[in-house]
């Protein structure tokens, strides 16, 4: 054990899964772990350098933080629902690495590829962003933390290249750069005013959280900002702060099917006509409720979104504000073009032409595009397929087809190129192909409405695979392969369409309001006891599920090492 635990590990990647997965690691006793990342402070995402004002979560207090270390409460929790902002998310990460991990990051080092070298070893190469000098770092282990949501998506005809063929004059910037340009956009579009001069404008294409968070801003700071999507995210608003047990606890999941239904209450919801007839109550009820709480109406561009039930593009709005995305609509601060795609840059060098035939003039375009796998740049080709990390087809079919789910029927039609790949990442940590090895994890590729409690589950299941703990899990690649198909032919039935928007590095598992169940799964795997938050069998949906439940995994894997190696 002591040879194993002196072996060196890399994390590739400083964010909330890196730094939460070192932790676990120094603290089961291994001791050579560092983590790297391209960056000059820690956080990933909620690195100091990408945040910027009203930049806020889908989070509240105490959801996305881990059991090592309390979070501070944000100004106004009580009235807000404790909304966690960017500004909270980057002390806290900073404050968690000098704390817990301390000189364990190499800064500046953009990892330029990662492959299998002699003696099972892994070879990271890097390059300092600074000073251009390249270096091969060498591991027995690697864990990768680099996410999904760090490789911009730019459409070729949007793209810096396009903008400089069309001579468009303005600026161009994806929704990852916009923090650290954002006073260049500030400098560029002027405040707008009231005898109507021309002060410039903002156009944002597309309709996620990135951007209703940046046209947010810019319209509070009184800038004329235009926002162009095809469909935006679902939302999710209320009057007031919802109460902790329907905010936390575990009812949400269980009125979403997922593919085990392992209570009663479960098989009632999605089995049983009455209980189907609930679940399709609640949800539409809970998108009634979201239009109502900010007074949309029934003709507003603003009902242009997702479905809150067959999709995961959601965003959890909380409490009306009155300066929110939704609230600044409804006053004309942010304009909005909708159902529309902003095709090219026009010959004029001051427009974007759309779907629907309209040009919009533009100063600053900001890209809100979505991202690409972070995968892509750091392993070539024949280490994906080596690993096992590279996209495979589905399986024609499985087994199971769930047709005994009323609540899955009606489905919408799925988006073109839903069948296109399938997951090859067993429980979403492991490469099915690599399960055997016990040298090779991810941690943050998991979709999931509750990072903080996913991220260091995950880190415990992964610490536990490295150390040889005997685990529940396939045996086999096969066998893990197998589980990985049917996982993917479930996700494709219960979110039809998803795997033509996601991509590789955050969709290893899509486990989003049924988070709670899958984490049930990986303690199993650990043969730790599930279903943490307790009450009885008519309270366990209401209870509030809370970090302290995880705080003690550590030792209580000790103990079962122990034991299984004394027995």
């Amino acid at each position: 054990m002591s040879s194993i635990l002196d072996e060196p590990i890399g994390i590739i990647g400083a964010g909330a899964a890196g730094l939460i997965t070192a932790h676990v690691l120094l603290q089961d006793g291994f001791t050579n772990v560092q983590l790297v990342t391209r960056d000059e402070t820690v956080g990933g995402i909620w690195a100091k350098e990408r945040i910027y004002p009203g930049l806020n979560l889908n989070n509240v207090h105490g959801e996305f933080r881990f059991s090592p270390l309390e979070m501070r409460a944000p100004e106004n929790a009580e009235a807000t629902g404790g909304r966690l902002s960017g500004e909270i998310m980057a002390e806290y990460m900073t404050t968690f690495a000098q704390k817990l991990i301390k000189d364990r990051v190499r800064f500046n080092a953009e990892v330029l590829d990662i492959r299998r070298g002699a003696e099972a070893r892994w070879t990271v190469s890097v390059e300092n962003t600074k000073t251009g000098i390249r270096e091969d770092l060498v591991f027995a282990r690697i864990v990768v933390c680099t996410g999904g949501c760090s490789t911009p998506k730019i459409p070729e005809t949007l793209s810096q290249k396009s903008a400089e063929q069309a001579r468009f004059r303005g600026m161009v910037l994806h929704s990852t750069e916009f923090g650290m340009q954002v006073h260049d956009i500030l400098a560029k579009v002027k405040p707008m005013q009231s005898g109507g001069a021309d002060t410039g404008s903002v156009v944002i294409v597309g309709g996620g959280k990135s951007a209703q968070d940046m046209s947010s801003y810019l319209a509070n700071e009184g800038r004329k900002v235009t926002v162009v999507y095809e469909t935006a995210d679902a939302f999710l608003a209320s009057p007031k702060p919802l109460p902790p047990f329907l905010r936390k606890g575990r009812l949400f999941s269980t009125l979403s099917p997922h593919i085990e239904l392992r209570t009663r209450l479960e098989r009632f919801f999605h089995t049983t006509w009455l209980g189907s007839k609930i679940v399709n109550f609640v949800w539409k009820m809970l998108v009634k409720d979201s239009f109502k709480a900010y007074g949309i109406p029934e003709d507003s561009p603003l009902r242009n979104t997702a479905s809150l039930y067959w999709d995961t593009r959601t965003n959890d709005d909380g409490v009306v504000r009155d300066n929110s995305y939704q609230s600044l609509v409804k006053a004309g601060k942010i304009q909005l073009v909708t159902p529309a795609r902003a095709l090219a840059y026009k010959e004029d060098g001051r427009s974007l032409l759309l779907s629907n035939g309209q040009s919009l003039s533009a100063d600053v375009v900001i890209l809100a595009t979505g991202y690409t796998s972070s995968w892509c740049k750091i392993f070539d080709e024949q280490t994906e397929k080596e690993v096992g990390l590279d996209k495979v087809p589905p399986q024609a079919a499985v087994s199971d087809t769930w047709d005994h789910y009323l609540t899955l029927r009606n489905r919408p039609t799925p988006h073109s190129g839903e069948d296109a790949w399938s997951t090859a990442i067993y429980r979403g940590i492991v490469p099915a192909k690599n399960i055997h090895k016990r040298d090779f994890a991810v941690n943050g590729a998991m979709f999931t409405t509750n990072n903080g409690y996913a991220f260091e589950l995950c880190a415990h299941w992964i610490s536990s695979y490295f150390l040889g703990d005997k685990m529940r899990i396939a045996e086999t690649p096969e066998a893990a392969m197998a589980d990985c198909q049917r996982q993917t032919a479930w996700w494709r039935k219960r979110f039809p369409g998803i795997f033509g928007y996601v991509n590789q590095s955050y969709s290893a598992a899509i486990q989003f309001w049924s988070w709670p169940q899958a984490m049930d799964q990986l303690l199993e795997d650990m043969y730790l006891p599930s279903m943490r938050s307790g009450g009885n069998w008519l309270t366990w949906p209401f209870q509030v599920i809370d970090l302290k439940e995880i705080a003690t995994l550590g030792e209580e894997r000790r103990v079962r090492r122990l034991a299984e190696q004394t027995a």
